[in-house]
């Protein structure tokens, strides 16, 4: 155990310490296991708000022998059932108000629900000892393209992320990081919450987003002398700039001087702009620093803690993890980054990814599971990049943000990028649809902050920075972008725009 007396946990106005969070957890365990001597791997949906309560629940669950199952806290019932029956959980935890949510449907099914804050019997006795080889959780993609599958990870898994990150990001018992992202994705679970109680260090809860109250945090770290830590997705710095923005500038300069003293500041779970990177550099002196990882690696990619932090790429591989980029026949592209079909311009390929950081399967899915790792035992991202100098730079997700359009391929991300720099386009999103004659035809969704652009001169303005066959077809002007949780532009559901 680090420090027991040490705070590991600020939620809801109150403190908790590394040995509060111990005790808690092992109570639990023994409140999940009831008398029985280990859950073997009984699957354990939890429900719970983001706090102290969320993270013994879920250790309580390891320390049990259980494999932990987050529910996300606003999904609809329908989503909800589709996991809780997916996994065969037997066991169901909520907060107290989630009950009505979750409660008649585990009566209904016969499911074992336990309550937070009812009252259970003390038990003592031992906890099992838990192989690293075990599952441990049981996360759910996205589900973009079709239903979402469940993503296995170990302990060994789990363990090599963690492990990994806090080497990279360097990590401390003096982090004091808040922690603002749902907690059914790894960029919560595992960034945030997982690494910096691994190195001893604080995690404060903020239940809702505001940027108000993120900017207020942000102050009372700098004041406080604490060493700062925040993460988010490019949504969220997007918003914090915004309101930024409306600041006066005696409280704008006060902010500067407060987030300066911040030790880092990380995006992911989505591309960041440019333009918004930028952005923040300048109003926070920090230059954020890109990753890249998804449900079934954690993160496999980054830009160095200590060192170039480039602009529009996510970096290179982190320790221990092994990266290629390989073409449509599986070769690998990289091997050979000096003997490029363009010269001057690096081969794009998906990216592969092999290590201990990698998941174990998707749950009851043997073919889905088989298809998507190659016969050496490479996992295939379905993702899209090219290595520029060293530094790895995502193109896209193949079947998403790469345009097949009149014979070639298009990145969506590139121009995005270009787009953002227009200065009457607050945001926009680009996606191929079909199209008889170019295959798939290049279209823009446009957020914009005047409702009079001409998008023939839009048009012509693009076709100054980037090759016409780039350039966006059609364009729709929309009040915002659909996106998920995470804060990605759901760009199916784009699509049906057009």
């Amino acid at each position: 155990m680090q420090n027991p007396t040490k705070i590991a946990i600020i939620s809801d106005g109150n403190s908790y310490s590394y040995q509060d969070l111990q005790d808690a957890s092992e109570q639990f365990a023994h409140v999940l296991l009831n008398q029985a001597s280990d859950l073997s791997e009984t699957r354990v949906a939890f429900m719970v708000v983001p706090g102290f309560d969320y993270v013994r629940v879920q250790r309580g669950i390891w320390l049990a022998g259980g494999v932990a199952v987050p529910l996300c806290t606003t999904h609809p019932l329908a989503s909800l059932q589709y996991v809780i029956e997916d996994t065969q959980a037997s066991i169901i935890v909520v907060s107290p108000e989630f009950e009505p949510i979750l409660g008649p449907y585990a009566l209904q099914q016969g499911l074992r629900l336990i309550v937070l804050g009812d009252s259970f019997a003390e038990s003592a006795g031992n906890l099992p000892e838990i192989s690293p080889s075990r599952r441990a959780m049981i996360l759910y993609t996205s589900g973009t393209t079709n239903l979402p599958k469940g993503v296995v990870t170990t302990h060994t898994n789990l363990e090599a992320q963690v492990s990994t990150l806090v080497q990279a990001w360097e990590y401390s018992a003096d982090d004091h990081i808040l922690c603002i992202l749902p907690l059914h994705h790894v960029h919560g679970i595992i960034n945030v919450v997982a690494c910096t109680l691994r190195a001893g260090g604080t995690v404060e809860f903020l239940p809702q987003f505001s940027a108000q109250r993120v900017f207020d945090w942000f102050q009372q770290i700098a004041q406080q002398h604490k060493v700062g830590v925040f993460m988010a997705v490019p949504t969220i710095y997007f918003k914090l700039i915004a309101n930024f923005e409306t600041l006066p500038a005696t409280q704008q300069q006060a902010l500067t001087a407060a987030m300066t003293t911040f030790r880092l500041m990380v995006s992911g779970s989505a591309a960041l702009p440019v333009s918004v990177m930028e952005k923040w550099e300048a109003i926070s002196g920090h230059r954020l620093l890109e990753r890249y990882g998804m449900t079934e690696i954690g993160m496999a990619i980054s830009n160095p803690y200590r060192g170039e932090r480039r602009a529009g790429h996510i970096g290179q591989a982190l320790p221990g993890v092994s990266i290629r980029l390989v073409d449509e026949q599986n070769n690998d592209v990289t091997t050979n980054e000096a003997d490029q079909t363009t010269p001057g311009e690096p081969s794009p390929g998906e990216i592969q990814v092999k290590g201990a950081n990698v998941f174990s399967e998707y749950w009851q899915k043997k073919e889905a599971t088989e298809a998507t790792f190659t016969e050496d035992g490479w996992f295939k991202t379905g993702d899209v990049a090219v290595l520029d100098d060293g530094y790895y730079k995502i193109l896209g997700r193949s079947s998403i943000d790469i345009i097949k359009s009149g014979g070639y391929k298009i990145s969506a991300l590139e121009i995005e990028e270009v787009l953002r720099t227009h200065p009457q386009i607050d945001d926009c999103s680009v996606v191929g649809i079909d199209n008889e004659e170019w295959g798939e035809l290049v279209v823009a969704a446009l957020v914009i902050n005047d409702q009079a652009i001409n998008t023939d001169e839009l048009t012509a303005w693009i076709r100054e920075r980037m090759p016409a066959y780039k350039t966006p077809r059609r364009y729709k002007i929309v009040s915002e972008l659909p996106r998920n949780a995470m804060g990605k532009v759901t760009k199916n559901e784009l699509k049906k725009l057009f």
